[in-house]
């Protein structure tokens, strides 16, 4: 049988709405790079069958207790978060230990945001996380369910 004459199984492409539901996630005392990998996943929509790549196909996810996050090691005094203002010599630098005591929920968005794609579908998707510093949320009418974390 010729090459050309060959078929395969189409690849799954989904189009339309998607059903976006609501997760929440206590991160209290678990790690980040591993709390923020799953949450990635599920903001995106890979852990849905009909993940589609340049889609919009993932869930909400709402995070509590972002101000008892976990870093591993000596990171609380090592990793550095740097921002630029854009103007010479505006170079601003903070370790993961300033940056909590200051912005707590921020350890997150970074670490989330580092996994998602950049540009117009990324930004899009990054708006559906949530990210609380203690245990309340103004979500409760969403009615989220628990996110499982390992």
């Amino acid at each position: 049988m010729p090459q050309s004459a060959v078929h395969h199984r189409p690849t799954f492409v989904a189009k339309g709405d998607f059903q976006h539901s609501w997760y929440i996630a206590d991160v209290g005392g678990k790690t980040l790079g591993r709390v923020a990998t799953k949450i990635a996943d599920v903001l995106r929509g890979k852990h849905k069958p009909t993940f589609t790549s340049h889609e919009d196909a993932g869930d909400f996810v709402v995070v509590i207790n972002a101000d008892k996050i976990h870093l591993t090691g000596k990171k609380w005094q090592i990793k550095l978060y740097r921002d630029h203002t854009m103007y010479p010599g505006g170079l601003q630098t903070k370790t993961a230990e300033q940056l909590m005591a200051r912005h707590p929920e921020d350890l997150i968005k970074r670490a989330v945001w580092g996994m998602m794609p950049k540009g117009p579908l990324g930004r899009r998707i990054y708006k559906k996380l949530k990210v609380y510093t203690g245990a309340k949320h103004p979500h409760v009418a969403q009615q989220p369910k628990p996110l499982k974390l390992a």
